[in-house]
């Protein structure tokens, strides 16, 4: 069967018809040899093939699995997913990676804790090429194959994981640091759910506030759909709206009342996280929201909140309640993003005195861009008391270039000057990824359902809304940035 690029229009194309029709059969992987969305611990993977399969089954650093290949859209860029490809390919010591978008066909492969480019060609290309590809990647060319340190391992030596049980194992961190795990090694496939070994998590919770004084940036849209985004990366995220205008309250679908007597966010929401020094726990107002899939959990806001603002303010304890519950639900979750006010008011300082980190989007206009200058000393005075309490200072990922107009002369000309006048005239690094403003994320925020009578807001995340669409590519290379910063930043 031959295979043209142009009959792929979107993802699942790519998919179905280069890899499952044209890709694998030509490799020589039989259909009980790869295996779609498979998940290890919190990675999960587009297509994983094997060269061998034996059991007793063994997970560890070094299984020797041989080939993942990940599918993209036609219009995506393939650059932007080598730090996802690479982290791949080196969490799970795995030796080679295709990437495709249909148009462009590329394989890495691993070298010791980095990626190599060892074959590129265009998708219209590849049935001339596919005799390389084959002595690459080939299955009968895998069956031998070697490990970071160059030993050859031998068929009858490799053990893996059974396919059919995969998704349930846990895979352990290639940590070059740690002591090299103990590997899992299960002799009966049958008695795997009994003897699954609970994937090991250190306390390491990123607190990341999403913060700007000027309204009308896209603070919200960039809390929620990032939350979504990091969710789908195998995130356990919180979020928590501390703006009482609970707009993110609103977002994330937990107002699903009419009118105020059927309130039943009012005497349940982040005023009473902030009040009470002994009750109302975060684990106890969280509530979870399907906005995504997987789902995250969310405090949420109340407009009574603006009406306790000078009374908190006057609490010893006010500023550093958020730090306390936050402890409590350390090991809940991975990320907690916090929806902020456009001010420079308590709620605001709460949440930064909180974080770990800052995100400061804007649309880079021209107030937004003065109101830089407030933000930076907010951050200074916020900074000034973390260092009292013994907190670490805030950690600023950049200035996130959001509600940005997609016209392709204002993205050539006019962005390009806009965002490299973020570090010279404010000292302030500007993010790599952009939001731009489009027609899908203003639909999938006004999504609604009919309750009987009653139309109730039903809003859900871009990427669950159309997971193809450029908005939902946007928010998930923001993710990843995101991802590889708080990384950095721990490591460095």
């Amino acid at each position: 069967m031959a295979f043209n690029p142009n009959n792929c229009r979107n993802e699942s194309e790519v998919e179905s018809k280069l890899i499952v029709s044209y890709l694998l059969p030509k490799l020589g992987y039989t259909p009980d040899t790869w295996h779609q969305e498979i998940a290890f611990g919190n990675i999960r993977l587009d297509f994983l093939s094997f060269a061998t399969q034996v059991i007793p089954i063994v997970l560890d650093a070094d299984s020797p699995m041989s080939l993942v290949m990940e599918a993209k859209h036609p219009k995506e860029n393939l650059d932007r997913h080598l730090r996802k490809l690479k982290r791949y390919l080196t969490s799970l010591s795995i030796g080679y990676g295709l990437l495709t978008n249909g148009k462009e066909i590329r394989i890495y492969a691993r070298v010791n804790d980095d990626i190599e480019l060892a074959f590129q060609c265009a998708g219209q290309d590849i049935e001339t090429k596919i005799d390389e590809i084959i002595a690459l990647i080939g299955r009968d060319n895998l069956k031998v194959v070697k490990n970071p340190d160059n030993l050859e391992l031998e068929d009858s030596k490799i053990n893996l994981v059974s396919p059919e049980l995969i998704s349930e194992i846990p895979v352990q961190p290639n940590n070059p640091a740690t002591a090299k795990p103990e590997p899992i090694q299960i002799s009966e496939p049958e008695q795997i759910p009994d003897l699954i070994v609970p994937e090991t998590r250190e306390n390491t919770m990123k607190i990341i506030a999403v913060y700007h004084n000027k309204g009308g940036v896209g603070k919200t849209t960039t809390v929620v759909n990032l939350a979504a985004a990091l969710s789908k990366e195998g995130k356990r995220v919180l979020v928590i709206d501390l703006d009482s205008q609970a707009n993110t309250t609103f977002a994330t679908g937990l107002v699903k009342f009419e009118d105020e007597e059927q309130d039943d966010l009012k005497d349940c929401n982040i005023l009473q996280v902030l009040q009470s020094e002994d009750f109302y726990s975060i684990a106890e107002v969280a509530r979870p929201s399907n906005f995504c899939n997987p789902p995250i959990d969310v405090v949420p806001s109340h407009i009574d909140l603006m009406y306790y603002e000078t009374e908190l303010n006057q609490l010893d304890y006010s500023r550093m309640i958020l730090i306390q519950k936050l402890a409590e639900v350390q090991d809940k979750y991975d990320i907690v993003l916090i929806d902020t006010p456009p001010s420079l008011n308590f709620f605001a300082r709460v949440a930064l005195i909180a974080a770990d980190y800052l995100i400061i989007p804007s649309d880079l206009k021209p107030f937004a861009n003065q109101g830089l200058i407030n933000v930076k000393d907010f951050i200074k005075k916020i900074n000034g008391f973390k260092k009292q309490i013994g907190k670490k200072p805030l950690e600023v990922l950049g200035v996130l270039p959001c509600k940005i107009s997609p016209n392709p002369k204002f993205v050539q000309y006019s962005l390009p000057k806009r965002r490299e006048a973020i570090p010279k005239r404010y000292g302030l690094e500007i993010m790599e990824n952009a939001i731009y403003e489009r027609e899908d994320l203003a639909k999938c925020a006004e999504l609604f359902k009919i309750v009987g009578n009653i139309e109730i807001a039903d809003p859900i995340s871009v990427l669950d809304f159309k997971p193809d669409c450029l908005s939902s590519q946007e928010f998930e290379m923001l993710a990843e940035e995101v991802l590889a910063k708080i990384v950095h930043s721990v490591d460095s």
